[in-house]
């Protein structure tokens, strides 16, 4: 199939099927036989809390595989609407049945979400995009390894767990995991079994707001946590992902230890943008739509929304690229990172960039 593969995604093919792609051809025939495009079907569908569930899904042969921790473009059709969002990718990379997961959380405004764990049945296409991230574990693993997270940023890491297990690592492995409860708490049970049954592993959750009699652990992260776990974060490294209040107070931690090379985070929820800072200022222009608004200091895209406009997004985290325009002129700075571009006729991503003064986007 590989070779046949390769046959059709040859420029030969491309000139004889021009304008069109061999896809589009071949998508008459039957959706899943695509040369470049990634598709799979969903298999099963996991509750794995009361608002979280694990997507089981079977690629096509475009896809190319995945690196613990990266994370795909999920696009499924809804009301005859196709809609993208971003998940990480939950499975071990070393799965032998040629299958893979997706584990999303339910959010209240959140659409696609809210359709995965309530609707999504058995055999439904989605549409995908090529595994993509750099939040990923080296080629070869350290001795020391910490694998921290919160929420469902749980996901990405317990990729990474898995396929340590799967993988017939030995080395030092410390899984810090933070949740509001054991009810809140994606794959309890798996979790339970990992502990019990890995040798390499120190696996602790902290509840947060409804602790276990006699918790190793309690509260929210501090540096005593990493102390009592014998986690010296100068010499580990580490893996955080979660909500933004906690990987603020692990890179503050990281910071003031020196220890900052030693940490990779990925963000599940772009940290809330000051609205009282100095660079809500000026006026917002969206120069196709005619609209000028007062810069209120929060992201493009809600500014955009907020003055009626419609624009197109997928994460709003800053991943996707749904939400890429062009901004004209002016200065932006990225949520995450506090990067200040003022470049002209720069493409910025609307969901993770604020205007700094006067900003000008075609849209």
């Amino acid at each position: 199939m590989g070779i046949v593969r390769k046959a059709l995604a040859s420029r030969p093919i491309a000139a004889l099927t021009s304008p069109h792609t061999i896809d589009h051809y071949l998508d008459q025939i039957h959706p899943m036989l695509a040369v470049q495009h990634v598709r799979a079907r969903v298999v099963d569908v996991v509750h794995e809390t009361g608002v979280a569930s694990t997507v089981v899904l079977r690629p096509n042969g475009a896809w190319t595989g995945f690196k613990p921790g990266q994370h795909v473009e999920f696009g499924v059709e809804v009301d005859g609407k196709r809609r993208v969002r971003v998940f990480s990718v939950s499975s071990s990379a070393r799965r032998k049945d040629g299958l893979f997961s997706v584990s999303v959380k339910a959010h209240p405004d959140g659409y696609v979400s809210q359709y995965l764990h309530n609707a999504l049945a058995p055999r439904t296409l989605i549409h995908l995009s090529p595994a993509d991230g750099d939040f990923v574990l080296p080629d070869v693993i350290p001795d020391d390894l910490l694998l921290l997270s919160g929420g469902s940023g749980i996901t990405p890491v317990m990729s990474m767990l898995r396929t340590l297990r799967d993988t017939g690592h030995s080395g030092r492995v410390t899984f810090l995991h933070y949740a509001r409860s054991r009810e809140d708490e994606m794959f309890s049970e798996e979790l339970d079994e990992l502990a019990a049954s890995l040798d390499f592993v120190r696996l602790v959750r902290v509840y947060t707001r409804e602790p276990e009699a006699g918790a190793e652990l309690t509260g929210r992260f501090d540096l005593v946590h990493l102390k009592h776990l014998e986690v010296d974060p100068t010499s580990t490294l580490s893996y955080v992902c979660g909500p933004a209040g906690l990987i603020a107070s692990v890179r503050d931690t990281y910071d003031e230890l020196g220890a900052a090379e030693q940490l990779r985070m990925e963000y599940f929820k772009v940290p809330t943008v000051d609205l009282d800072a100095e660079d809500a200022t000026g006026t917002l222009t969206f120069d196709d739509s005619g609209i000028e608004t007062d810069n209120s200091g929060s992201t493009i895209l809600e500014q955009a929304e907020a003055a009626g406009l419609t624009p197109e997004f997928g994460c709003r985290m800053g991943v996707c690229n749904t939400c890429a325009l062009k901004k004209n002129h002016g200065a932006v700075r990225h949520v995450i990172t506090g990067e200040v571009s003022a470049s002209t006729d720069e493409t910025v991503k609307i969901c993770v960039h604020v205007p700094v003064g006067d900003v000008n986007v075609a849209l």
